[in-house]
């Protein structure tokens, strides 16, 4: 498909199925991506306590890893969906380039520095005496990959803001197979131990990078060339204008996981464990919401660029309305199957469920709520309302949670660290509505004022 068919498809295919057709690829490679993560917490749950609280810990600096993948992807991914809806097809070959080489630059740097300060950060993310050795095998092991890890995120939105999310989903699930199949050989079979979990992650992630590349050459995708790399500071402030809310709403999940961590480990490394199991059991969860959402993105940005508003209103709403439904189902599901759920993980350590199976029943209380939240951060981030979105990203992990992780275990104990992500949630929720409620009426004015 070239670009000027490309175009036609994207802002005159009904919206429910154009959203269907483009969510139904990122939702699989979403789950399978959420799904190999949490492969790497059940392998490694069969060492011991501690190398699965190791990965929990971990966690946060493969948060930030993500937050500048997102950051430079969505920042070039949001740009690239426009100028495409409104035909400057050279202007987004040009972006793509920009995000693509920024992010790998960027993540070189993320390694280096967090090899050469390895047990410092490992101390900083939260690791206990008894949980550090662990840590450290873990994280060095990530590190190496960060490069990859950020570009390849670069290629996989990018290519989703094209409308070629298919593509994207060919590279990111061939990596999670791999990631899949090499857990329990490096684990076990070369007796590896958690340096496996990430070995295998981190050559997964170099296989999608490959991949990846491979696949933005095709399908009449703009293609990356290391000649269109010319960085300045138009391309910098549309990438930090599309970027800025993928990276506070990353950025400060990793803040809050690293005071997550501090908070748990006043309890024991067994806290640390559950919370750890319930972070990526809710991750998966919501990765059909995220991916879901990722197709309603092109479908924003397209049809915002080409100033047909009302497509843009009917796709939010599509979305809120099938993804809250799901949410409710799997909330219901979550509460009621909560200790089989941690049990999964870590089946010998009765501590371990007790700790994981409350705080998750307590976020399915507001995970119905999410969808809203979700939906509406994507859409303001993708039709370029950079404050608006930045300000509701950084709510849920930031602005909300950091002060609530700080303030509920003061008052409530181990319940406060429990309960905190649901009160975070609830509040959002109150932010989001009026936040994009004001952007949906000011597009229904521009309706009427005939500029759709």
């Amino acid at each position: 498909m070239q670009q000027e068919e490309k175009y036609i498809y994207m802002t005159t295919t009904p919206v429910p199925r154009l959203v269907g057709e483009l969510a139904v690829p990122t939702i699989i490679s979403m789950l399978v991506t959420s799904f190999y993560n949490m492969a790497d917490t059940f392998f490694v749950g069969r060492i011991n306590t501690q190398s699965t609280a190791a990965v929990g810990v971990v966690f946060s600096v493969m948060a930030v890893i993500q937050a500048l993948g997102f950051f430079f992807g969505h920042g070039s991914g949001n740009y690239i969906s426009r100028k495409l809806g409104a035909k400057e097809f050279e202007e987004a070959a040009m972006m793509a380039s920009n995000g693509f080489f920024l992010a790998f630059l960027c993540g070189l740097a993320v390694m280096a520095g967090g090899i050469l300060f390895l047990e410092p950060l490992a101390l900083a993310l939260g690791s206990t005496p008894t949980i550090l050795p662990y840590t450290e095998a873990y994280l060095r092991v990530i590190l190496m990959g960060a490069p990859f890890m950020t570009s390849s995120l670069v290629l996989n939105n990018q290519l989703r803001f094209q409308g070629s999310a298919a593509y994207a989903m060919v590279g990111i699930v061939t990596g999670a197979v791999i990631n899949i199949i090499l857990d329990p050989i490096l684990i076990f079979g070369f007796g590896m131990g958690v340096a496996g979990a990430a070995t295998a992650t981190v050559f997964s992630q170099f296989c999608s990078f490959l991949l990846l590349l491979f696949q933005s050459r095709k399908g009449g995708n703009v293609q990356i060339r290391f000649g269109n790399f010319r960085p300045n500071f138009h391309y910098i402030k549309e990438i930090c204008r599309g970027g800025f809310p993928s990276l506070c709403r990353q950025g400060l999940a990793s803040i809050a996981g690293i005071l997550l961590n501090h908070g748990a480990r006043v309890y024991g490394d067994a806290v640390i464990a559950g919370m750890s199991i319930v972070s990526r059991v809710t991750m998966f969860a919501s990765s059909a919401l995220i991916g879901f959402g990722q197709g309603f993105q092109p479908v924003c940005g397209f049809n915002y660029g080409a100033k047909l508003y009302h497509r843009v209103r009917e796709g939010f709403a599509f979305c809120v309305k099938y993804a809250t439904i799901f949410l409710v189902g799997v909330a219901v599901i979550g509460a009621v199957f909560a200790p089989q759920v941690i049990a999964l993980f870590r089946k010998d350590d009765m501590e371990v469920i007790e700790v994981g199976a409350l705080a998750l029943r307590m976020q399915c209380i507001a995970f119905p709520l999410t969808g809203w939240i979700v939906m509406s951060n994507m859409m303001l981030q993708s039709i370029g309302k950079a404050l608006k979105a930045s300000i509701l990203a950084a709510a849920r992990q930031g602005v909300f949670f950091i002060p609530l992780i700080l303030i509920l275990p003061r008052l409530f104990g181990l319940s406060g660290i429990q309960m905190c992500q649901t009160v975070s949630d609830i509040f959002s929720f109150a932010l989001a509505v009026p936040l994009c409620l004001s952007v949906l009426k000011e597009m229904k004015g521009q309706e009427g004022n005939g500029q759709a």
